[in-house]
């Protein structure tokens, strides 16, 4: 798509991948259309499951008696959580240099 002076609008990375692991782009000149919708939703999701990892991990790693399951569970956690907020991350920054243009 095409912003209104012509330039192409920047594609959006999606918070999701299919089974083959590839990144999706979404192509819209619209923040609003039910894609987009259900994208942000999904990085609220991620970003709120986020949080709820990170407690549930400083808790592990400040319980002596935690044995390796709890700490090697909580990292596993940790780190698939860290994936999804690195994606937003990239996928807002590449729709705010978008915006700059």
């Amino acid at each position: 798509m095409n912003s209104p002076t012509g330039t192409p609008e920047p594609l959006r990375l999606l918070p999701w991948t299919p089974p083959e692991g590839k990144p999706c782009y979404l192509s819209t000149d619209s923040d609003s259309s039910r894609l987009s919708l259900l994208a942000d939703d999904v990085e609220a999701a991620q970003l709120d499951s986020g949080e709820q990892v990170l407690a549930g991990a400083r808790a592990v790693l400040a319980d002596p008696k935690a044995g390796e399951r709890a700490v090697r569970f909580a990292l596993t956690r940790a780190t698939e959580s860290l994936a999804d907020v690195l994606r937003i991350a990239i996928s807002r920054d590449g729709r705010i240099q978008g915006d700059e243009r």
